[in-house]
């Protein structure tokens, strides 16, 4: 009898403190999708990070140490987030500086989801900070999605059959970028 191999894991960060928002439902409509080949962890401390010191980056605290590693062990790290004033939510921007003086996001396979209102600004930022950090992503492993709000109906569920498909070959091109780093 041969044994199933064993999944990888993908950490899956929400930029959103909300519960239940449209990013963290996004982020498990692409664990659904992936679910064959990959486990995913959510990381749901993002909140209770402590503000970034560049002055501890070395002697970073626990939360931050542990957070670090989540980063490193996973095969690949997917963050969706919305736009908050044009910008990354400040809990997130906080996260991703704590990881500025590492190495955890280097060549590290990232799928970067924005959907929010606009998402256009933020979105740019995103990927301006995680190309900074040295993370590995490409066209097909980066999402805006616009007016995220109305795309799903009154229980929570996506309704939307263009961003359905969307994420379902985002998903697939992730998969694949996850696939050609290992």
């Amino acid at each position: 009898m041969t044994s199933m191999p064993e999944k990888k894991n993908i950490l899956a960060i929400s930029g959103s403190t909300r519960p239940g928002s449209s990013n963290q439902r996004l982020l498990q409509i692409i664990a659904d999708l992936m679910s064959a080949a990959y486990e995913f962890q959510f990381f749901d401390g993002i909140d209770t990070l402590p503000h970034f010191r560049p002055d501890l980056t070395d002697a970073a605290p626990a939360p931050v140490e542990a957070f670090r590693a989540q980063i490193e062990a996973a095969a690949g790290v997917l963050i969706c987030t919305p736009e908050y004033v044009f910008s990354l939510p400040g809990s997130l921007k906080n996260a991703l500086e704590w990881t500025v003086s590492t190495v955890v996001f280097s060549d590290k396979p990232v799928g970067l989801i924005t959907a929010s209102a606009s998402g256009k600004m933020g979105h740019e930022e995103l990927k301006l900070v995680m190309k900074t950090i040295q993370a590995s992503f490409n066209d097909d492993t980066q999402l805006l999605i616009s007016s995220i709000k109305g795309k799903f109906d009154a229980d929570g569920n996506l309704k939307h059959a263009e961003t359905l498909e969307n994420l379902r070959h985002f998903a697939a091109a992730f998969d694949k970028l996850i696939k050609s780093d290992s």
